[in-house]
């Protein structure tokens, strides 16, 4: 087991021991009646300075055109949120499982545009092969761990949506815009884990 996939996981599991208030979701803007589970892959690479894999989605897409998210999408019919996550990673970024270490499944993230999302945190070789299937993924690039992790790299905004305002989260990297979805499981995400303190002691 490495270094990274140990650290992590204690900080995973521990995080995930305490009780947490005020973790970002949009589940009053989502209709109740019209809500999909989903799944997503948090992928960080066991490198020196860890990134996490995120894609760009075709701008030809229905759901979330054009937006940077994980590997990620609704669960087939009698399926789990990990294995559809691990799933959406090989069709889409042509990962297969057997090279993904699972650490576990983090807080849900309910979306105004109807999907509740199971986020499923785990590492993958910092040398690993990438194929992006071009109907699923614009583009896809690694975003430092420690930048995602980090409260202060993000730019809080809100805008009228749904007949009220709407917090959310943005931060531009090397021209990607990481924000909405996104940007909200990664903010959940810091909370359980503090892997900024955890780096400087």
């Amino acid at each position: 087991m490495s270094a990274l996939h140990t650290r992590l996981s204690d900080l995973f599991h521990r995080g995930h021991g305490r009780e947490m208030a005020d973790l970002m979701t949009d589940e009053r803007f989502a209709d109740a009646d019209r809500i999909a589970d989903a799944a997503v892959l948090i992928a960080v690479t066991d490198r020196e300075r860890p990134g996490v894999l995120l894609t760009q989605r075709p701008r030809t897409m229905r759901d979330h055109p054009g937006q940077v998210a994980f590997p990620g999408g609704k669960l087939d019919h009698g399926e789990g949120a990990l294995d559809a996550a691990l799933r959406e990673a090989w069709e889409e970024l042509g990962i297969a499982a057997d090279q993904v270490r699972v650490i576990g499944a983090t807080d849900r993230y309910q979306t105004g545009t109807g999907f509740d999302i199971t986020p499923v945190l785990a590492t993958v070789p910092a040398d690993l092969a990438v194929r992006p299937d071009p109907r699923e993924v614009e583009s896809w690039f690694e975003c430092p761990l420690d930048l995602l992790m980090d409260g202060s790299q993000w730019n809080r905004n809100s805008v009228f949506w749904k007949g009220a305002m709407r917090d959310y989260l943005e931060m531009e990297y090397e021209g990607y815009r990481i924000w909405g979805v996104t940007a909200a499981i990664c903010w959940n995400l810091s909370r359980r884990i503090a892997w900024t303190g955890s780096i400087h002691g």
